[in-house]
């Protein structure tokens, strides 16, 4: 009986699933009324060969499917909770998929009679939304049946069980507000995208603007709550696998409705885009309520104990205020924050041709720090473990337990959402996307994943400490132009040969700590013979600036100098190797930026 009642759970949920899809279906083709009566169809139960009409019949025949699916599930759970209450052997944690089977029924005969409501007012939005509204929730309580049909006794870690609960919350919020769009014929409020009427804050007495804002303002905190589920999933020990892959899952999934969503602008709302809205919705929430019923189940301990053990939660009590705000300012990484910025300001001269506007530099570069102190955050919280190793991070905030990992979790992500707010209220929105696109590359494409998987990390992640160029040109341009993609290259193609010669100084610490880098796995050989190339590929790319930028003697006359100097002392490492020369290289690969972009500045005010 329990392995029927598990089948009838997932057949239900599938069912449930298609049919609210199908839904989107019969109002992206405006197919409402093709049946004007209910629950028969033009005052007969076999439907019109009509376009419409088959296609509103077939979601009433849907829905019969699902009605009498959960009627059989209902009758399965009733019956175990009366053979329980028999023999007393049933336990508390399989009474509960049974109860919400029972309850299951219910839904959906208020589901249908919403449906008849519909076709009684003429698709009035607010009954089109409850009618969404109530199929989101049987559909929730569908998946939470069939999830809880499979799992054993409650042990989840309570901190994340709470991040996934108000997820799902804010996730159901989207999805009604999305609906009442629809419904109300909202969906081109805004004929552009990402902006709305050009405009970040756009004139809410527009018709349809308040619904489509606040539609947006829900899908980027949805989008930032999955992010931090993933994050959090898998740092968490014990790892769960189940976790990972529906967290995964849930942001592909919103990734892919913000793309559809976009294509609904493009296309004008298109049959196909609004019905693949629909869908990509109703497995977004599928996923979410699943992730948020396993959360309570798995792994089994309280995050806290589990990551730092009741000692070092008592170190981090036991800190002062002062201590505590030194230790989230460590988290930023202030010294690599002014090494970015430095690559910020050349780029908004040169785009200016002369100096910016102040307040645009300083709205700018403040920006630009919240930015990169996000990542840094995020990436310090992701890193703690092999930092615990590594004798060069030893006493980051995280490895002395001068911060405990949520709270410096939620400061890389609150930090990030301000960021990109304030860029995009006193800069413009391109400027804070690609700002908001570098935190997302470094903390997901770089940390979670090149970092401990290949030794093109760098080569590769260094795209992320690159984009402070672009985000500078286009603070001034609000575009991007071919010297600042020049640009761009430059600092992503200086970033290995830079990198690499720290890495080879400290190449036991990542050796320990099980980090691919290039000196550790392919040997310091090759690392100084990649180290000399990438400088003579550096070289090359500043020089190209000259005719792309249309770039003058001082430029000119510093590029080959300080390219020179660097070939040479990449030369110098290959063919005579020690540790001095390649910690050197490093200390000098600094100046060199600093230098040559300080060039561009001078260049372009001359």
């Amino acid at each position: 009986m329990r392995r029927a009642f598990r089948t009838l759970a997932i057949v239900t949920t599938v069912s449930t699933v298609l049919l609210i899809a199908w839904g989107g279906v019969v109002r992206a083709t405006g197919s409402g009324d093709g049946c004007p009566d209910w629950p028969r169809c033009f005052g007969s139960w076999v439907p019109r060969v009509e376009y419409h009409t088959l296609i509103e019949y077939f979601h009433r025949f849907l829905a019969v499917v699902s009605a009498s699916l959960s009627i059989a599930l209902a009758v399965v759970g009733a019956w175990s909770l009366a053979r329980a209450r028999d023999d007393g052997r049933m336990r508390a944690v399989r009474r509960l998929p049974a109860w919400l089977a029972v309850a299951l029924a219910p839904l959906f005969v208020v589901q249908a009679a919403i449906g008849g409501w519909i076709i009684a007012t003429h698709e009035e939005p607010a009954v089109v939304t409850l009618h969404f509204a109530v199929a989101f929730v049987v559909l929730g309580v569908a998946v939470a049946i069939t999830v809880l049909a499979h799992l054993g006794e409650p042990a989840g870690i309570r901190s994340y069980a709470r991040i996934t609960a108000v997820t799902g919350l804010a996730t159901y919020a989207l999805l009604l507000v999305g609906t009442y769009v629809r419904a109300e014929g909202a969906g081109l409020a805004f004929r552009d995208w990402p902006l709305m009427s050009g405009r970040l804050v756009p004139d809410l007495t527009q018709p349809g603007a308040g619904p489509m804002f606040a539609h947006r303002l829900l899908a980027i905190a949805v989008t930032a709550l999955i992010a931090w589920c993933v994050v959090r999933a898998r740092t968490m020990r014990p790892r769960s696998a189940k976790l990972v892959g529906l967290s995964t899952l849930a942001l592909a999934l919103v990734l892919a409705e913000i793309a559809v969503g976009a294509l609904n602008v493009i296309t004008e709302l298109a049959t196909w885009a609004r019905a693949a809205h629909v869908a990509i919705s109703a497995l977004i929430w599928a996923t979410v309520v699943a992730l948020t019923v396993v959360a309570r189940r798995e792994p089994s301990r309280d995050a806290l104990r589990a990551e730092m053990g009741e000692e070092q939660v008592a170190a981090t009590a036991d800190r002062s205020f002062g201590d505590t705000v030194r230790a989230f300012a460590a988290l930023t990484k202030p010294r690599i924050i002014v090494l970015l910025l430095i690559t910020t300001v050349p780029p908004m001269i040169l785009a200016a041709g002369g100096l910016p506007g102040a307040w645009l530099v300083l709205a700018t570069l403040v920006g630009g720090t919240l930015a990169a102190a996000s990542a840094n955050a995020c990436n310090m919280y992701l890193d703690r473990d092999i930092d615990q190793v590594m004798r060069r991070t030893r006493q980051r905030p995280l490895p002395r337990h001068a911060v405990e990992p949520d709270a410096a979790l939620r400061f890389g992500f609150s930090l990030g959402a301000v960021a990109f707010t304030f860029l995009a209220l006193t800069v413009n929105v391109l400027a804070a996307t690609l700002a908001l696109s570098a935190i997302a590359f470094y903390v997901f494409v770089y940390t979670m994943w090149l970092k401990r998987s290949t030794t093109q990390n760098i080569v590769i992640g260094g795209a992320a400490g690159a984009v402070p160029v672009l985000v500078g040109w286009a603070a001034v341009t609000g575009t991007l132009a071919w010297p600042a993609i020049v640009l761009f290259s430059i600092v992503f193609v200086w970033t290995p040969p830079h990198f690499w010669a720290l890495a080879m100084r400290v190449r036991d610490d990542y050796a320990a700590a099980g980090v691919p880098m290039l000196p550790v796995v392919r040997g310091e050989d090759e690392t100084r013979r990649q180290i000399f190339l990438y400088s003579l590929v550096l070289f090359g790319a500043t020089l190209l600036l000259v005719p792309v930028a249309s770039m003058g003697p001082i430029y000119l006359v510093t590029a080959v100098g300080l390219g020179g100097t660097f070939v040479y002392r990449a030369l110098r490492l290959w063919r005579d190797p020690s540790d001095a020369k390649a910690w050197a290289l490093f200390k000098f690969s600094v100046l060199y930026l600093g230098a040559l972009f300080a060039a561009v500045a001078i260049d372009a005010l001359v």
